[in-house]
């Protein structure tokens, strides 16, 4: 079973930057699976996996859609804020720390809060300014994957 975290926006939020993502060039991620991807597991174990996360204590909090980027390395469009959120931060931090008790490996590189919009994208020219949208984060959750179809395995929530 493939797993990862992630944070769900709401559906409204989720149209809107899929409807923006339509104005540019490339693959548009369906608004059913626009996230935010906050660990990759791969293959594993979804009890560990949930028993780490039930040890997370991180604060609810707003995502704030500051700007639209281009990531020419792996061809994709993204949307995500200025500077990633302290309590987003927190709460990365806190889930990588027990997932590494849990004796998950995770990628070392630094987290970088980004939502995916389009992949085997071209450069944007001039990409029209992202949708004013709310993301509240109230929880997070442990996502399963195959074949391109997520189903939640658990949720977890914020306070």
């Amino acid at each position: 079973m493939r797993l990862f975290f992630a944070l769900w926006p709401p559906p409204q939020t989720a149209a809107a930057l899929e409807q923006w993502a339509r104005g540019c060039q490339g693959r548009v991620v369906p608004a059913a699976n626009i996230h935010l991807t906050l660990a990759f597991l791969g293959e594993a174990d979804p009890q560990a996996a949930r028993k780490a996360a039930a040890r997370v204590r991180g604060r609810a909090h707003e995502l704030p859609l500051e700007q639209a980027r281009y990531w020419k390395h792996n061809r994709i469009v993204w949307a995500g804020p200025q500077e990633t959120p302290p309590d987003l931060a927190e709460l990365v931090s806190q889930l990588h720390f027990h997932l590494g008790t849990e004796k998950f490996v995770l990628e070392k590189r630094p987290f970088a809060a980004h939502v995916t919009l389009l992949r085997d994208a071209s450069p944007p020219k001039a990409p029209a300014a992202l949708p004013q949208v709310g993301w509240p984060v109230r929880e997070f959750a442990l996502v399963s994957s195959s074949r391109g179809k997520y189903q939640d395995v658990a949720r977890f929530a914020l306070s």
